[in-house]
This record gives C-alpha cells, sequence and structure tokens, in this order.
C-alpha cells in the first residue's frame, strides 16, 4: 500500500489554549538539537506523549510539532495508526521507514541494509516475504529494525519520530517501538506520540507501557473554553458572532476542537448569521456534522458517492484512488467527480503518496468511522471481498488483503484458503507469527477443501507452537486423524507434534507417538528418522524408565550406520553424547562426535531442530575440545543471527558458549555470554528451558570467580532449589544448588542435595564426573566431617574419571581425591593432577590445582616448591578471572614472607616462538622428552609451555594438530 507523505486536514490554523504542550514540543526538540548554540554535544532525545479523546486536538499538535522539527533541521519519521488497519503486522513501522528507502534501487536497500536485509525488508514491505522453513522470530525481526532505526538515526540526526493515533497502531510495531523507547535519549531521537486513552485495547500492554513510560503521564489535551470557542466561531463567521452564540458553540461541541472547527465552517458554508435568534439552525446544523447526520448529509451526495466513500472507509487509510473506484464499481469519471464532491464537504482530502500516485484519506478518524459503522453489514462484508479482490488484482499480495478476507463469512471458497495460507506464509517471513496464526485459524474456518484440511491444521499448528503449544497439541491431533493425509505430510506432522509434547514435558508421550508412527510407516527412512527422534527425546527424559537398555540400543544402532543422511549423523551425535554422559571412554565418544559432523549439521533445520548440534558441541567440550565446540556455537550463532532467530535459540548458544568458556577457565568471558544468554532468555518469559541453563551455568561461573553474593543473588532471584525441572539440564541444576550450598557452608543441605542427585543420575547411568561433579562436590562435604567417608566417595569418583580418561576431569578428580587425605598423600595425587591439568585446556581447574599444591607442600616444608607452584597457580587464578583463587594464593605466599610478583596474563589467543615450536613438535606426535632434546630445554619447560599451548588453542594433545592447521 502506499502511504501519504503529507498531514491531513485543511488550511493551516493557530493552536488555541496549547500552549503548555507546543512549549513542552519546542522545549524538547531544543534538546534534541542541543539548544540554540551549544552543539550536537549536548544532544538529549526522550519520549513526549499526548492524550486526549477524539477531535480534541491530539493531530493538529503533532502537525505543529513536525513543522517545528523541520524549521529546526530535523528529519522526522512520521506514521499514524489506522482503525482497519490495527491488525496488519507492521503497519505502522511501514510508513516509519518506507519513505527513507523508497527512492532506492534493489541494489541499493540491500547495500543499505547489509546482512539485516533478508530479516527487515519483508517486515519493512521493501521486497516480497522470502518463502523458506526458517523464518525470523520476532525479537530477531525487533533487533533487525534497532539497526535499521539507529543507522538512520545517526545519518540523518537529529532525528524526530511521530506517532499519531497509537490506539491504533498495530502490536508489531508498538512492540518494538516500546522497546527501543529506553535508547531514544542515548541516540538523541525524540519519539512523540499521541492516542486516545480510552480507546487503548485492553491487551496493548505495550502500548500502556510506552505512554507511562518511567511513571510519567502523558500530556493530558483540554477542551477548548468559551473564548477560545468564540474565536474560532469569529474567524469563521465574522466577528460580529454575538456572545450567546459563541457560547451555545462551546456547549454544543463541549469544547472539542474537530467539531467547533467544523460546525463554524458548515455554518459559513450555509451563511448562517452568529446571533442569539439562529441558535435553533445552529443546532440543526450541528447534527450534521456527526454521527447520523454526518451521514444523512453524505447521502444528499448522491449514490455513487456513498459507494465511493463506503470503499474509501472499508480499505483504510492511504489508498490510491483508482483501487478506490475499483471498489466502489465506478468508472473514472465517475469517481473524480464523486472525491471532487466528498472534498467540497470535507469528508476525503487526497493526498500524494510515496509512489506520486493520489491516495485518498477520511478528513477525520471521527469521520472514516462514522461513515464504516453506517454501511449496511451485507454491503459491507461484500465491499470486504471485493477489496481484497482489488488488492490481489493490484499487485499488493495477500498480506494486503488478508484484513479483508478476515471480514468475509465463510463460504468454503478455496480461493479464500489460498490468500490467507499465502498470507500466513508472508506473514511468517516477516516475523510476525500472531497475524499468521491468526489467518489460518479464519482459512480453517472457511473450510478448507477435505484433502487441504489437514495440510491447514499442520500449518495452523506449527504456528502454536511457541506461542501456545496446548493448542498445537490438539491441532496436530486433529490433522493426524484427517483420513485424506499424505504420508510425507503425515510424517512432518508427527515430528512437530513430538516437539510440542516435549516442549510441554510430555517426553513419554513424544516417544510413545514416534514408537506408534514407526510401526505403522512401511519407509525405511521414515522408521529410522522416528528412531532418531525417540533416542533424542528419551536422551532428556528425567524419568526416563530405563536408560541403560535405551543405551545399549543407541549403540547397536549406531553400530550400523555411517551417516549417508542427517537422520543417521543425528543418531551418531546422540551416540557420541551418551557415551560421554555414561563415561565411556573419550575416543568413543570422540570417533561418534567425529562421524557425526562429517558431512555437516544445520543449526537452523526446524524439522530436525537444533538439539543434536549442541549435545555434539558440548561433547567435544567434555573430551577437552572446547576450542572445536566454540567453533561450531559460532557457526550456529552466525546461522540464527542470519535467519534472524534471536529468541530461544540464541539464548541457547550464548549460554553454553558462557559454558565453553567456563571449562576453559575464561570466567570473565563465560559470565558476559551467560549473562547475555539469561537477558534473551528472560525476554522470552520465566522458568523456561533457556533460562534453567543460563541461571545454572551463571551460578557456577560466580562460584568460579568468588562471587558467592552474586551468586546467591542469582539463585534467588530465580528460585534455584525450589524444584528442578524433569528434563536433563547441564550443568545438573540440583548439583550446582548443592555446590552452592556447599560455598555458603550449609554442609548438611548440601550433602543431601549433591547425594539426591547422585541416586537419581546413577539411575540414568550418567556416571561421568565431567558431566555432573556431584560426587566430587559431595566428597569435599563430606571430608568436613567424615574423612573416610569422603576418601570413598571421591576414590569412586577418580575411578569414574579415570575410565573416561579425559586429563582435565582426571586432574580435577585427584585434586578433590588430595582433600580427604594426609598431607604427604595428598602431595603426590596434586602432583599427578597438575601432571593432567598441564595437558588440558582447562586453565582455571589447573590454577586451582596448582594452588592445592602449593599449599600441601608449605605444609609439609617445601617453601621452594611451595613458591613456585602458588606464584604459577596465581597467575593462572589471575589470567581465569578466578579472584577469589588467585587472592588465596597471594595470602599464602605474604604468610611465607614471600612478595608476589607483578602478575602477567596470556589472554591473548597467540602463540610465543617456543610456545609454538613446541606445539608443532607434539602435534607430530613428539612427547615431551623428544621435544625437550628438540628444542635443547628441560622437559619440565616443555611441559609449561604445552600446558599454555593447550589453554590458549582449546584443545587437548589429540586436537592440537587440527587446531595449528596442520
Amino acid at each position: 500500500m502506499s502511504y501519504a507523505a503529507e498531514p491531513r486536514g485543511g488550511a493551516s490554523r493557530p493552536l488555541l489554549e496549547r500552549e503548555s504542550e507546543i512549549l513542552a514540543i519546542q522545549r524538547a526538540v531544543d534538546d534534541l538539537c542541543g539548544g540554540s548554540d551549544l552543539g550536537s554535544a549536548t544532544r538529549r532525545g526522550g519520549v513526549l506523549t499526548f492524550a486526549g479523546s477524539a477531535g480534541i486536538g491530539k493531530t493538529t499538535l503533532l502537525a505543529e510539532a513536525r513543522r517545528h522539527a523541520a524549521e529546526r533541521g530535523c528529519t522526522v519519521l512520521f506514521a499514524r495508526g489506522g482503525e482497519q488497519e490495527k491488525q496488519v503486522p507492521f503497519h505502522v513501522m511501514r510508513q516509519l521507514i518506507q519513505p527513507a528507502y523508497a527512492a532506492m534501487t534493489e541494489g541499493e536497500r540491500r547495500d543499505s541494509l547489509g546482512a539485516w536485509y533478508d530479516i527487515v525488508a519483508p517486515a519493512l514491505g521493501l521486497t516480497a516475504a522470502i518463502q523458506g522453513p526458517a523464518a525470523p522470530d520476532p525479537q530477531g525481526v525487533r533487533d533487525g529494525l534497532d539497526w535499521v532505526v539507529t543507522q538512520l538515526s545517526v545519518r540523518n540526526a537529529p532525528v524526530v519520530l511521530v506517532l499519531d493515533d497509537a490506539h491504533w497502531a498495530d502490536a508489531e510495531s508498538l512492540a518494538w517501538l516500546t522497546s527501543f523507547a529506553a535508547r531514544a535519549e542515548e541516540l538523541a531521537m525524540l519519539i512523540i506520540v499521541a492516542c486516545r486513552p480510552d480507546e487503548i485495547p485492553a491487551d496493548a500492554a505495550f502500548l500502556r507501557a510506552l505512554m507511562g513510560r518511567r511513571g510519567t503521564r502523558p500530556h493530558e489535551l483540554a477542551p477548548l473554553t468559551t473564548g477560545a470557542v468564540a474565536r474560532i466561531v469569529r474567524d469563521a463567521l465574522g466577528s460580529g458572532a454575538d456572545d450567546m452564540f459563541c457560547r451555545e458553540c462551546w456547549a454544543i461541541t463541549a469544547g472539542n476542537p474537530f467539531e467547533v472547527v467544523e460546525l463554524a465552517m458548515k455554518g459559513r458554508d450555509q451563511g448562517l448569521k452568529p446571533n442569539q435568534d439562529n441558535i435553533p439552525e445552529l443546532r440543526d446544523l450541528a447534527s450534521a456534522v456527526k454521527g447520523s447526520g454526518l451521514i444523512d448529509r453524505l447521502e444528499q451526495l448522491g449514490p455513487s458517492t456513498v459507494r465511493l466513500a463506503w470503499a474509501a472507509a472499508v480499505l483504510g487509510n492511504a489508498v490510491p484512488a483508482g483501487t478506490v473506484a475499483s471498489v466502489a464499481a465506478l468508472g473514472e469519471a465517475q469517481a473524480s467527480e464523486a472525491i471532487s464532491q466528498l472534498r467540497a464537504a470535507r469528508i476525503l482530502t487526497v493526498l500524494t503518496g510515496l509512489r506520486t500516485k493520489e491516495v485518498v484519506e477520511f478528513y477525520h478518524p471521527l469521520i472514516a468511522t462514522a461513515v464504516y459503522r453506517s454501511i449496511p453489514p451485507g454491503v459491507r462484508v461484500a465491499m470486504h471481498g471485493m477489496a481484497a479482490q482489488a488488492l490481489i488484482d493490484g499487485g499488493y499480495g495477500a498480506s494486503a488483503a488478508a484484513r479483508h478476507l478476515l471480514e468475509m463469512h465463510p463460504e468454503g471458497d478455496p480461493w479464500v484458503v489460498q490468500q490467507l495460507r499465502l498470507a500466513a506464509n508472508e506473514s511468517f517471513a516477516a516475523g510476525a507469527p500472531d497475524a499468521a496464526r491468526r489467518y489460518l485459524a479464519r482459512a480453517l474456518r472457511e473450510p478448507p477443501e477435505p484433502e487441504d484440511r489437514a495440510q491447514v491444521l499442520f500449518e495452523l499448528g506449527a504456528a502454536n507452537l511457541l506461542h501456545d503449544p496446548m493448542t498445537t497439541i490438539n491441532q496436530l491431533r486433529t490433522a493426524l486423524e484427517e483420513p485424506k493425509t499424505e504420508p510425507t505430510l503425515r510424517e512432518a506432522i508427527t515430528y512437530r507434534l513430538a516437539q510440542a509434547l516435549a516442549h510441554t514435558g510430555q517426553l513419554a508421550e513424544a516417544v510413545g507417538l514416534l514408537d506408534d508412527e514407526a510401526r505403522r510407516s512401511t519407509s525405511a527412512r521414515t522408521r529410522l528418522r522416528m528412531q532418531a527422534e525417540q533416542f533424542k527425546w528419551n536422551s532428556v527424559r528425567g524419568d526416563e524408565e530405563n536408560s541403560p537398555a535405551r543405551s545399549r540400543l543407541l549403540a547397536q544402532f549406531a553400530k550400523r550406520l555411517v551417516g549417508r543422511g542427517l537422520a543417521e549423523r543425528h543418531i551418531l551425535g546422540l551416540r557420541a553424547w551418551d557415551a560421554a554422559m555414561r563415561g565411556e571412554p573419550v575416543g568413543t565418544a570422540l570417533d561418534f562426535a567425529e562421524q557425526a559432523l562429517d558431512g555437516g549439521m544445520s543449526w537452523t533445520d526446524q524439522d530436525f531442530g537444533f538439539d543434536v548440534p549442541v549435545v555434539v558441541a558440548v561433547t567435544l567440550m567434555y573430551c577437552d575440545q572446547p576450542g572445536r565446540a566454540e567453533e561450531l556455537f559460532n557457526s550456529g550463532i552466525l546461522e540464527f543471527e542470519a535467519k534472524g532467530w534471536r529468541g530461544t535459540h540464541l539464548s541457547f548458544v550464548y549460554t553454553l558458549l558462557g559454558y565453553v568458556r567456563y571449562r576453559r577457565g575464561r570466567l570473565a568471558e563465560a559470565e558476559d555470554f551467560v549473562r547475555n544468554g539469561l537477558e534473551i532468555a528472560n525476554r522470552i518469559g520465566q522458568d523456561n528451558p533457556a533460562q534453567w541453563y543460563a541461571v545454572g551455568t551463571l551460578v557456577e561461573t560466580l562460584l568460579a570467580r568468588g562471587n558467592l553474593a552474586e551468586a546467591q543473588k542469582v539463585a534467588r532471584n530465580y528460585r534455584l532449589g525450589e524444584g528442578f525441572p524433569q528434563a536433563i539440564v547441564y550443568p545438573d541444576p540440583q548439583t550446582v544448588f548443592g555446590r552452592l550450598l556447599l560455598a555458603q557452608g550449609r554442609v548438611e543441605e548440601a550433602e543431601r542435595q549433591l547425594a539426591e542427585a547422585g541416586r537419581r543420575l546413577d539411575l540414568r547411568g550418567t556416571r561421568n564426573p565431567s558431566w555432573s561433579s556431584w560426587q566430587l562436590d559431595l566428597a569435599l562435604a563430606q571430608a568436613t566431617h567424615d574423612t573416610g567417608l569422603a576418601r570413598a566417595t571421591a576414590d569412586e569418583a577418580v575411578a569414574r574419571a579415570r575410565a573416561f580418561g579425559a586429563a582435565s576431569i582426571i586432574g580435577q578428580a585427584l585434586r578433590v581425591q588430595a582433600a580427604t587425605v594426609e598431607p604427604a598423600q595428598a602431595a603426590v595425587l596434586l602432583e599427578e593432577a597438575v601432571a593432567h591439568l598441564e595437558q588440558s585446556p582447562a586453565a582455571c581447574e589447573f590454577a586451582h590445582a596448582l594452588v592445592d599444591h602449593g599449599t600441601v607442600l608449605q605444609t609439609m616444608g617445601d617453601p621452594h616448591r611451595a613458591a613456585q607452584q602458588l606464584y604459577r597457580g596465581m597467575e593462572g587464578a589471575a589470567a581465569c578471572g578466578a579472584d577469589a583463587l588467585a587472592d588465596r594464593a597471594r595470602g599464602l605466599l605474604a604468610s611465607a614472607g614471600l612478595r608476589p610478583r607483578r602478575l602477567h596474563t596470556s589472554e591473548q589467543d597467540t602463540l610465543t616462538v617456543a610456545e609454538a615450536g613446541a606445539a608443532r613438535h607434539a602435534a607430530r606426535g613428539l612427547d615431551n622428552a623428544a621435544i625437550a632434546k628438540e628444542m635443547r630445554m628441560d622437559p619440565a619447560a616443555v611441559g609449561e609451555l604445552l600446558s599454555a599451548v593447550f589453554t590458549k588453542l582449546g584443545t587437548n594433545r589429540t586436537g592440537l594438530s587440527r587446531a595449528l592447521g596442520m
């Protein structure tokens, strides 16, 4: 559709009794422009809101704001909500942004919008919606709109954004504007909004938040006084208008500026003498200005003119005159004559649209509302149908026609179903799933042909998945019951229904559904895919009845597969994950992970989901290859951002990337990533899976940094410990809570939580202490009162760690084991722990083992070696951001009379010449002794060099060749 480039209304008139509002506008614009002579450095933006009833003068006031801003050299972005367009997604945003891009070619728009083009261009109506299975989510589109408006505000500063009739603005635009308003001040942008407070819909939370931002109240526009009304009357009818006549004008109109002006203009057109004797005629004239009197006046203009006014009311704001004429079924000459009559009657006005076409608008929304409501119901429905057809024929697309199709009576018309489905697809592609749901629900009521009903139910169910999964379940179950469902469609319905069941905690039902459908399928490919889905959902079931049996079946399946397709690779990826969780040898887990990755995995395949790429990446992390895991997560982030998926998916990946950084010992970076993930999860809603992951990871990271107070605050705010999710979450929430209790000194409670976590995980066969450290934390808790019990617990954890074989967890388990024995034995265990951790990328755990080793050596009377280990541990802890651990080492050095030397860090991801040389030798298969001989240095020095290499590159010896690109 075209958007009018000029404000509606007649000739400019002085604003009466709006001095305070105009002053507020002028001050806000002055602040935006930096005052008269202070320069741009002092620019300050903000939000200015006005409220008042219909006709009170909001539009005129905003026109004055636009005029004043333009005079001060501001760029003005203007939009207006429409009563007929309030369900059209991004209707307001298109008015704001399209003028800036209207003169550009397609190539210039692509260059200007860059990587955001495919995400925001469909929403802004700058290109047809790109069809595909991976549509952007609403948050991704809002982020893209943030970028677009930010670029406009920087390039064209200072910018004033004006929104009139905000009570009729579409929900998608309001959601963006409300969130963006917080940035107005920092961007030096002024946002001015006006609305009718008594017409804000009950569910318009975004608009209420915008109008009451930061607890402020909007400027309320009051009716005109008798003096102001008298001035308007005398300007129109002559200075001789007597006081009684003017006062009657005020009483009739209640001081409403629109009604006062209209009444005065009609009086002038009728030649009414403004004196007391003509007050009866004035009252008769007033009844013709609005309501039924307005309609009577319209009908006097003739049937053709009435039809054109009806067509304009049905079509809404800024519609090309030719389209209006088509819906009114009038020829060009008839339409031109009708428009002239309506302009003379101050009912319609003609403006110039963006594409230089003439577009028609009502002189005031009150008139548009009255005309629309006067259309006989049957005629109104028919005209909406004609409007839909005219817009489709005019090339405006199904989305433009969809709001008219919603107003039609269901008649089983396949064309209507087709257009509504097209509009739903376009809305999805534009990041407006709510609109898509409305269109598909209406298509279902049409109803569709029997052979199409299952497809429409599937599309509607898929649209509701994230918004209302329970409704999705009902719709998809109904779709499965449809008799005329193609096998391919039935398969797609099954996968999506299983997702919905899983997202609502009905994992057992999801697995049962997949099992039933697999049994009835005659396709080997389908059965394999459904088996993969069963393995996936069973792997995250906390209540799985026989997890070891499922693991055995998964192992048998994986043996027969070679990764020929995505379903096979997903099974191989799940096998890698299962091997890591169960503590099978690290080589086994890595082998299956590599097979799963050979051929690639998509993070944005909506049928397969992103769960398996996630668990493959995390498996690599547990197997001491966090650098490789980061590569996969970074690929996921790029895919998500390219598709505009900036909600749940991005939250998960940011959180898990933070978890990888935590495991590598980059604690400050880890905290930053996890907080970003948690922020996104909070926008999605409370108590969602993305939040569970982020909260547990953040608490673990804060504890590693020594920030117990902040960890307690996070746990309290998100009610960690007040019940744990049934699904598998990592890090395990109950184990994290037990660790927090232990850090608080609540040992008995910590033991209880950790023991319960252990029983639960052991029943599932989850025996890898690298996946969950419950056993290690439990041993530390037991060591405070029963060293024998603690030793037994630690011994078992060490055995499990050795069975898995990753150097990082072996070293960590040995460090904990050392806390349960006498100093002499502890020194031996810690020396071995340090040796293992030197060969791992776990920098923080390495620093912890060094400090513990130094502490024990100091106790045993070996100050020289103790100082050496404490220095190394202190520097490592400081580099990791483990502040409490660094302080502990520093204190131990000081107590021994040693001055802690100046810290140096190895934050940069570049290797020194010596480190690079040692790394290349190690990648070629040389052991430390051989490397020492080649480099003519001590083997211990080689160990230190390689330890730095592993930390910086995020890998162990096995992955060194790949990390170096050799």
